[in-house]
């Protein structure tokens, strides 16, 4: 088995390609060795000590380091725990009681929507997800959508993107401007 490794805009942040199916659907993030104790794999990444975020992608894993810790030292140890984890074909959750475990909401909003923006979120979420989604991805993150009001879109980046020294340019003008040209009643997108 051979992983591979590409640079992301975010100088932090390693993505990691194992060359098979990391998770079914979705991501998953852990910002914190807390919540990295629903997986075994991404406990193993955050016990080297250097390490501040784990995502789980389709077909990736990225991995933010700590300040001032050294991806020549890190960039072996990461790939090492993820050649175990996928050689050995272990579990990438815990498993048993879901009790303990806690999973954030995916959908979390920050305002409260209106039934009559409904067909202007539909939009907006079919925008992010056939076109933001695709290319955060490929930068090792992802996007979150967490609300629409009053013109403004509320998301959420994660995983590589999330810190990232580029991720408010993303925001204001990759995102920003694909969803005002597509649509119109969107003025503005903050981060949430």
């Amino acid at each position: 088995m051979f992983i591979e490794t590409e640079t992301t805009p975010n100088p932090s942040a390693l993505k990691f390609l194992p060359g098979q199916t990391v998770m079914d659907a979705g991501t998953r993030e852990f910002a914190s060795p807390e919540a990295a104790e629903a997986s075994p794999l991404a406990q193993a990444i955050f016990d080297s000590g250097e390490v501040v975020n784990v995502m789980f992608g389709r077909d990736f894993v990225s991995v933010t380091a700590a300040p001032g810790a050294d991806w020549s030292v890190l960039r072996p140890q990461v790939i090492s725990i993820l050649l175990d984890h996928f050689v050995s074909q272990a579990p990438l959750f815990a498993s048993g009681s879901a009790g303990g475990i806690s999973v954030p909401p995916e959908d979390e909003a920050v305002v409260e929507e209106r039934p009559e923006d409904a067909e202007v979120i539909a939009a907006i979420n079919e925008l992010l997800e056939t076109r933001v989604r695709p290319a955060v991805a490929g930068d090792g993150g992802d996007i979150a959508y967490r609300g629409f009001r009053d013109g403004v879109v509320y998301l959420t980046l994660q995983g590589s993107c999330a810190g990232c020294p580029s991720s408010t340019a993303t925001l204001k003008h990759g995102i920003e401007g694909l969803l005002k040209h597509y649509v119109p009643e969107v003025v503005e997108v903050r981060a949430a």
